[in-house]
């Protein structure tokens, strides 16, 4: 059975515009990420079962930046089909300070050698590396607030959701 090739169609945005429609949100989505070095990243196998593997990330001039080993699996998966889904570290489980969050987008390989210098430049990665700027197509929160678990959904385009469960 061969993978379904992802929809294009679904709207997008690059961290800035996420930062510019939700701004508290995307300052508390960043420092769950900050609190921890390393997340986990979900991608898609050829046989499009699920992948999951540790992964750090980056918050640079706009863009939530993805970097990682030349070759490695998760850079193959995303290279094929670009759907990915990125969860913040919880830490040892008990604070949970700012919640749990989670990113799913598209993630496209950056080629352009100015970025990639620029990239390398903040970050001093290992040489060779592939590099990935994201485009989200959803954003999550889950925190507990008195006793009931809330759900903030942001998707561009859209208005912030929250759903509340007692």
């Amino acid at each position: 059975m061969t993978p379904r090739t992802p929809a294009t169609s679904t709207a997008a945005a690059d961290w800035a515009g996420f930062a510019a429609a939700e701004p508290a949100l995307a300052a508390t989505v960043e420092a769950r990420f900050g609190a921890y070095t390393h997340h986990t990243l979900a991608t898609l196998r050829k046989d499009g079962s699920p992948r999951t593997t540790g992964l750090e990330v980056r918050f640079l001039n706009g863009e939530l930046w993805l970097g990682m080993m030349p070759g490695s699996l998760k850079a193959l998966d995303l290279r094929r089909d670009p759907r990915f889904a990125l969860q913040a570290n919880p830490g040892d489980g008990t604070g949970m300070g700012g919640g749990d969050v989670r990113i799913a987008g598209r993630a496209v390989e950056v080629e352009d050698p100015e970025t990639r210098a620029g990239y390398a430049e903040e970050v001093e990665p290992p040489q060779p590396f592939h590099l990935f700027r994201t485009e989200l197509t959803e954003v999550v929160r889950t925190y507990v607030e008195e006793a009931c678990l809330v759900v903030r959904i942001w998707q561009p385009g859209k208005p912030l959701r929250t759903v509340r469960r007692a």
